[in-house]
């Protein structure tokens, strides 16, 4: 049952992006390898996230800051970014913007799967509780850092001249989208919640957005 719960918000959000790619479908097999390499990279993030809290400083406050920008933000970021790069960069099924969103979401929901079973079916931490928590919060949240940096990363592919911004932006913006999110978490001050919700509202308004854009452009729409 855990298992399922566990699973079950990635799965949902999977399809509804599959569905959501409706002018130029991507490779099965293709989108399949960018969840596996997000369940591959979840190891070494694990490894350095380890390794990198030890230096957290003192202080609720600034233990939080550290370990949301630090410690979870800018090690997953970076390693989803990777993956990305690698995966679709240079391949011939990279041919419209939408693309950009899709392999992002399918790589870092590997990596979000991944992580919410082994918090989900721990036995000090996990729970029913914890599986909706991080249904509401920590799945759709990676979902939605995703799409940020998918949308720019396509930018750098179909708009050359920008490539090396785009790029930057890709990898910059989704970090601190993450680590705000995080932060706003972890802090767990009650005046923070009222921000959090204008924060929530925020990204999935402009994911939902920048879905629309990149889908409005695509190069298979049929006018």
């Amino acid at each position: 049952m855990l298992f399922r719960l566990a699973v079950s918000p990635v799965i949902i959000i999977l399809c509804y992006m599959f569905l959501r790619d409706k002018y130029e479908k991507e490779p099965f097999y293709l989108l399949f390898t960018g969840i596996f390499f997000g369940i591959i990279i979840s190891f070494p993030i694990i490894f350095l996230e380890n390794f990198i809290d030890k230096f957290s400083p003192s202080g609720e406050t600034w233990k939080a800051f550290f370990n949301s920008f630090f410690v979870a933000s800018f090690v997953e970021e970076f390693f989803k970014f990777i993956v990305l790069f690698f995966l679709i960069r240079r391949n011939k099924n990279f041919n419209e913007p939408f693309d950009g969103i899709a392999y992002s979401v399918f790589i870092s929901l590997g990596f979000a799967g991944f992580e919410n079973v082994l918090y989900v079916i721990n036995p000090y931490v996990g729970g029913v509780e914890t599986a909706l928590l991080r249904a509401v919060f920590s799945v759709p949240g990676h979902a939605l850092f995703a799409v940020f940096m998918g949308y720019y990363f396509s930018l750098s592919k179909f708009i050359p001249e920008k490539k090396n911004l785009m790029l930057f932006l890709s990898f910059i913006i989704p970090f601190a989208l993450h680590g705000i999110y995080d932060f706003i978490l972890l802090a767990d001050i009650p005046m923070y919640f009222i921000p959090f919700g204008i924060f929530t509202v925020f990204l999935w308004t402009g994911g939902f957005v920048k879905m629309k854009k990149h889908l409005k452009v695509s190069p298979f729409k049929k006018n």
